[in-house]
C-alpha cells in the first residue's frame, strides 16, 4: 500500500526559449520564428528543424495583447449589430414589433423575417458542401429552438444596438416541440454508421461472462474565450469578412453561397482564433446576417454574439445515449460486442456524434454488431467539439471494458492486452502503425500501475478514498491535399504563405520549422503568413489533420524551391556558382556551397543580389498526379476531398492511453484528480513542446468533461439554463493535477508526408472513462452518466 501512495509523477517543466518579435499585417498575419528551446547543444543548421521543441511564434503577440483578432481590425464608418433571439423552442412568430427599436437613439436599421433580406441556404457538409448547418436566419416565421436568431438591430454604437434590441417585442404561437430526446422512440439506424460481423446477439446470449449497461453524456459546449464574432464589409459586389475561423477556405465557399455571389468575390481573413475546439469550422448564421446587413447598408458591420448567445448560436457536442453489451469467455477473451447509440440533432438539420466509432476498431472480437441513430429535437444544431465521435464512444467502451475486467477479476490493463487487435477488425486490413502496446507499457511504468490493488475501496489515506483507473482511445488519421507558396526575398528571408490558420496549436511555428529544415536555412529567417483566402488553398484546422496536411505541402514546396535555387545558381550568368553543377551544391544554414567544402559558401541574400533578382516564388502541393482542377478547387470548398484513414490500404490511426489517480472525500463525496499520465502514439512529432501542450490540453478538457461540464436546459421551453461561464463549469487551474504526457510514436508515412499522426484530439479521448474507472476503484460505485458529480456519487 505504501508504495502505491508514494508513487509520484512530476509535471514536466516548460522549456524556455526566446522568439523574435513578430509583426502583424492586414493581409493575414506574418510571424517570424526564432530562437531554440533545446536543452542540449544543437548545430546551427539544425536549430529550429523538425523535432526541435521551439516555443510558439505567436506567443509574444498574445501575451502582450498585440495579436490582432478578427473583430479588432478598424474600419471606417463601422456599424454595430446585435441579434434578438427567440424565447420559445417551437412555434411561429405571430407578430414582431420593431417600432420602438427603430425609434431608439443611433439605430440604423432593424431586420426581421418580414424585411425581405435574402440569405440562401448553403450546402452542408453531409451534402458534400462546407457548411456546418443548413439553417439561415430571418427567412421565415418558424421558431425551431429557444435562442434562434429572429431579428437583427444595427446602430452606430454597440451600446445603442444593445439597448434597441431590448425594445423589440415578439408575439409567438407556441407549438408542441421535442425538447428531450430521451422521450422519443429511437428511429431506424443510419446504415452508414453501422458495423457488423459474425452473429453478435447469439454469441452474447451464450457468453459465460457478460456486462450490459447504459451510458449517457450531456450536452457539452466548446466555450472558447473568444466569442463568435465578425466584421463584414460589402463594397462594390466584393465581400470581405474578418472572422475567427478554423477553415477560411471553406468559410469563403459558405458565404459565397449564402450571399449568392461568386467565390472569387469573397475574401475571408482570420489571423488568429481565440479558441475553437470545433465550433469555428464554418461561418454560423450570425455571419451571414452581418454580411446581409452590410450589403443593405453599404457600410461595414460588426457583430459579436453575447456569451449566452454562443450557447445557442452553435450547439456544441450533442447529448448521447449508449447501450453496450460485452460478452467474454471465462479466461477473458471477448466473444461479442453489441452496441447501440444515438445523439440528438436539430429538427431541420443533421449532426452526428458516432457513438460506435471506437467500438468497431479497438479490440478483437469474432462477433460485433453496432449501430447509431439520431433523434431530431428542438435545439440549435449540435456540431463538432474536440474529439468528436471518439470521445463519447471511448467513454462507453472503456467503462464497459473496466466493468467486464472486474467481473472477470482481471487487471484492466491485462484484459485489454488479452484482446489486442492485430489488424483493423472492421476493415480487415493491417494497421499503418499501432504503438498502443508501447503506450500501455510506458504509461503504466510512469504511473506505477503495477502497485495497484485490484479490489475497490482498498486504497485510502485518512478520510480520502484513493482510486486508480485507466482508459484507452484512438483517433483516425484524416488527410486532405493542400497547397503552399514560398517566396525567397533578396535579403535572404523566406516567406511561407497559406490560407491555413493557427488556432493556438502552433501552425505558425511548425510550418517555419518545416520550411527551414527542407530548405536548409535558419528558422529565424522564415516568416509564415496565414489566415487569408488570398493565399493558397488549405483544408480545415479540425480532425487533427492540419499539421499533417500543411507540413506536407510546405515540405514539398521547400524542396522545389531548393531545386530552383540551385538551378539558378549554376545557370545564371551573374551567379558566382555558375561553373558548378547543381548536384555538387547544397544549402546549409542559409549558405549555398559545394558539398565537398565543409565550410564557407555564399549567403542566399548575396546570391540573389548577384543574380539581380528581388524575389523567387515557388508553389507546391500534395495533390496526386493528374488531379483535376475541379478536385483541386474542392479541397478548399468542401469535405469531399478528405481521405479516410483506410484510403492507403492500411488503417491509419493515432493511439493513446490514460492513467488517472483520484481522491474521493469519504464524507462529502467530492472528487479530485490527483495525477494523470498519458502515453500517445501520434507518429512523428514535429515539435515536442507543442505536441505536449496539445496532449495536456486535451487531458484537461477530458477531466473537465468527466467531472464538471453539463449543458442544462429547461424541459418546458428548451432554454439553456446555464448559458454562461459562471454556471457552465469548466476546469480551471485549481482543478488540474500533476500531468505527464509521453510520446511513444514513430514516423508513419501512410499517415502523412512527414510521418505525423493526430495529436490535438487524441489527448482528450479516454480521459473520462479513466476518471470514472478510478472513481469506481476508489468507491466501488459505478457512475455511467457524465459528469461525475457529488449528487450522482452519494
Amino acid at each position: 500500500m505504501s508504495s502505491a501512495l508514494e508513487t509520484k509523477v512530476d509535471r514536466r517543466t516548460v522549456m524556455k526559449g526566446s522568439l523574435a518579435a513578430a509583426a502583424a499585417a492586414s493581409a493575414g498575419t506574418s510571424l517570424l520564428a526564432g530562437g531554440a528551446a533545446a536543452q542540449t547543444p544543437v548545430s546551427p543548421a539544425k536549430v529550429g528543424a523538425i523535432g526541435t521543441p521551439m516555443s510558439r511564434a505567436d506567443g509574444p503577440l498574445k501575451v502582450t495583447g498585440r495579436a490582432p483578432y478578427a473583430i479588432e481590425h478598424p474600419q471606417e464608418n463601422l456599424a454595430y449589430a446585435v441579434t434578438v433571439t427567440s424565447t420559445i423552442a417551437a412555434g411561429r412568430i405571430v407578430s414582431i414589433d420593431t417600432a420602438a427599436a427603430e425609434a431608439s437613439q443611433g439605430v440604423v436599421a432593424v431586420y426581421t423575417h418580414e424585411s425581405g433580406i435574402k440569405i440562401n441556404v448553403p450546402k452542408a457538409f453531409f451534402e458534400g458542401g462546407a457548411a456546418t448547418e443548413r439553417f439561415v436566419a430571418l427567412q421565415d416565421d418558424i421558431v425551431r429552438w429557444n435562442g434562434q436568431h429572429i431579428a437583427l438591430v444595427v446602430a452606430e454604437t454597440f451600446e445603442e444596438a444593445t439597448e434597441a434590441a431590448r425594445l423589440v417585442e415578439v408575439e409567438y404561437e407556441r407549438r408542441d416541440g421535442i425538447i428531450d430526446a430521451e422521450s422519443v422512440a429511437v428511429p431506424p439506424p443510419l446504415e452508414t454508421m453501422n458495423g457488423e460481423w459474425g452473429d453478435a446477439p447469439a454469441a452474447l446470449a451464450s457468453a459465460p461472462v457478460t456486462v450490459e449497461a447504459i451510458y449517457t453524456t450531456p450536452r457539452n459546449y466548446n466555450a472558447p474565450m473568444e466569442p463568435h464574432a465578425c466584421i463584414a464589409s460589402f463594397v462594390d459586389g466584393q465581400l470581405t469578412v474578418w472572422e475567427p475561423s478554423q477553415w477560411p477556405s471553406g468559410g469563403r465557399q459558405v458565404l459565397s453561397e449564402t450571399m449568392g455571389i461568386d467565390f472569387e468575390k469573397v475574401r475571408l481573413i482570420s489571423p488568429f482564433t481565440g479558441g475553437g475546439f470545433g465550433c469555428k469550422v464554418g461561418p454560423h448564421p450570425h455571419v451571414s446576417l452581418a454580411c446581409a446587413a452590410s450589403r443593405e447598408l453599404g457600410r461595414p458591420v460588426k457583430l459579436s454574439l453575447t456569451r449566452p448567445q454562443t450557447f445557442t448560436g452553435y450547439g456544441g457536442r450533442p447529448r448521447t445515449h449508449q447501450k453496450l453489451s460485452l460478452g467474454a469467455t471465462e479466461d477473458g477473451k471477448l466473444v461479442s460486442i453489441v452496441h447501440e447509440g444515438w445523439n440528438e440533432t436539430a429538427i431541420d438539420d443533421l449532426a452526428f456524434e458516432q457513438t460506435n466509432a471506437v467500438t468497431n476498431i479497438m479490440y478483437a472480437t469474432p462477433n460485433l454488431r453496432s449501430w447509431h441513430s439520431i433523434i431530431p429535437t428542438n435545439t440549435v444544431n449540435p456540431g463538432w467539439m474536440r474529439g468528436p465521435n471518439e470521445t463519447c464512444s471511448a467513454y462507453a467502451l472503456e467503462t464497459a471494458m473496466d466493468e467486464l475486467a472486474y467481473k472477470l477479476k482481471m487487471d484492466p490493463l491485462e484484459f485489454r492486452l488479452l484482446n489486442w487487435a492485430d489488424e483493423d477488425p472492421q476493415h480487415r486490413i493491417p494497421w499503418s502503425t499501432r504503438r498502443l502496446r508501447e503506450a500501455y507499457a510506458a504509461g503504466a511504468e510512469a504511473f506505477g500501475w503495477s502497485a495497484r490493488s485490484l479490489e475497490p475501496r482498498s486504497m485510502r489515506e485518512g478520510r480520502e478514498l484513493i482510486g486508480w483507473g485507466m482508459g484507452a482511445g484512438t483517433y483516425p488519421v484524416l488527410r486532405t491535399p493542400s497547397e503552399a507558396k514560398m517566396v525567397l526575398h533578396d535579403d535572404g528571408s523566406i516567406e511561407v504563405l497559406s490560407a491555413a490558420v493557427d488556432i493556438g496549436t502552433g501552425t505558425y511555428t511548425i510550418l517555419a520549422q518545416t520550411a527551414a529544415e527542407a530548405l536548409g536555412v535558419p528558422v529565424e529567417r522564415v516568416r509564415v503568413s496565414l489566415g487569408d483566402t488570398i493565399f493558397p488553398r488549405a483544408a480545415l484546422a479540425g480532425g487533427s489533420q492540419l499539421a499533417g496536411n500543411q507540413t506536407g505541402a510546405v515540405h514539398r514546396t521547400a524542396l522545389a524551391m531548393r531545386e530552383q535555387i540551385l538551378a539558378l545558381a549554376v545557370g545564371e550568368a551573374n551567379s558566382p556558382l555558375r561553373d558548378a553543377r547543381a548536384n555538387d551544391l547544397l544549402i546549409e544554414n542559409g549558405l549555398v556551397r559545394p558539398s565537398r567544402r565543409p565550410t564557407g559558401g555564399i549567403a542566399l541574400a548575396d546570391l540573389m543580389k548577384a543574380m539581380g533578382r528581388e524575389r523567387l516564388e515557388v508553389e507546391g502541393n500534395t495533390y496526386d498526379p493528374g488531379t483535376s482542377a475541379a478536385d483541386r478547387d474542392a479541397t478548399g470548398r468542401s469535405f469531399t476531398q478528405m481521405r479516410l484513414p483506410t484510403s492507403s490500404g492500411r488503417s491509419a490511426h493515432a493511439w493513446g492511453v490514460h492513467f488517472v489517480e483520484v481522491r474521493v472525500d469519504e464524507d462529502f463525496g467530492t472528487v479530485r484528480v490527483k495525477r494523470m499520465v498519458g502515453a500517445f502514439d501520434s507518429g512523428r512529432i514535429y515539435n515536442p513542446k507543442l505536441a505536449e501542450s496539445q496532449w495536456i490540453g486535451g487531458m484537461i478538457m477530458g477531466l473537465s468533461q468527466a467531472l464538471l461540464e453539463e449543458g442544462q436546459f429547461d424541459p418546458r421551453d428548451g432554454r439553456v439554463t446555464n448559458a454562461n461561464l459562471a454556471d457552465y463549469a469548466v476546469a480551471v487551474n485549481a482543478d488540474i493535477p500533476d500531468i505527464q504526457a509521453i510520446s511513444v510514436g514513430e514516423p508513419d508515412y501512410d499517415a502523412s508526408v512527414l510521418g505525423g499522426k493526430a495529436v490535438g484530439e487524441l489527448g482528450m479521448i479516454g480521459v473520462a472513462p479513466a476518471v470514472g474507472n478510478a472513481v469506481f476503484h476508489a468507491t466501488g460505485k459505478r457512475i455511467r452518466t457524465l459528469p461525475i458529480t457529488i449528487e450522482r456519487l452519494i
